[in-house]
């Protein structure tokens, strides 16, 4: 039961996330988030899709991450980094989320997505069947040299929005937005999550423990 509920809240926090992710893309002419303006500028210069770019970079932080503490990459860290570059892809093609107005009404739409990215990543984190590629990276460093999740995060994202940015990736306010709102959002979602489950696993092992000792 418990192994079905980690997966179940990994996948959710997985199709969330990769919501939030083109919710923002859409609206793009606000500034999307620090790895998007990454994986975008890298779409526009040398092709292939923006899915695609995420897999790629996401393979690349997996090899670092390896390195630094290799405890963060299981299972669900090789199905995150498939399964948001192609739900990715997929969102996109089928077309269904609300798309730019260039109105105020835009505002609630990147704020939306805004939201939906910290929580859900916060959650297919708390899952604890493996952290994504980028997620990993961070809270590997955090742990490694024991600075807050919040810290890393953000320095981690703003070296990435500048590289991003000189290759020629998309800009602007809501960009830097991103980067502070994002980040409390999940450590909030990581740790309630994660303490919910917690909570979980500890009274369904104590059921099995009293079920053992009645039969």
């Amino acid at each position: 039961m418990v192994y079905f509920i980690r997966w179940s809240v990994f996948s959710v926090g997985l199709i969330f996330f990769s919501m939030g992710i083109v919710l923002a893309i859409n609206v793009q002419y606000l500034g999307i988030q620090s790895w998007d303006v990454l994986h975008v500028a890298l779409n526009n210069k040398f092709g292939l899709t923006i899915g695609s770019w995420s897999i790629i970079v996401g393979t690349l932080l997996i090899l670092i991450t390896l390195v630094i503490d290799y405890k963060f990459i299981r299972t669900g860290t090789f199905i995150n980094i498939i399964c948001v570059g192609m739900l990715v892809d997929l969102f996109l093609w089928l077309d269904f989320l609300p798309k730019a107005t260039h109105t105020w009404t835009d505002l609630f739409i990147i704020m939306g997505g805004m939201v939906l990215m910290g929580l859900a990543g916060g959650m297919y984190n708390a899952g604890g069947v493996g952290s994504g590629p980028r997620d990993g990276f961070m809270l590997a460093i955090s742990q490694k040299w024991n600075y807050s999740i919040k810290r890393i995060r953000m320095t981690m994202e703003t070296f990435v929005l500048i590289f991003g940015f000189l290759l020629g990736g998309p800009l602007f306010i809501f960009t830097f937005i991103f980067t502070f709102v994002q980040s409390p959002l999940f450590e909030f979602s990581y740790i309630r999550i994660g303490e919910f489950i917690a909570k979980f696993q500890v009274k369904h092992e104590g059921r099995l423990e009293e079920e053992r000792k009645q039969a």
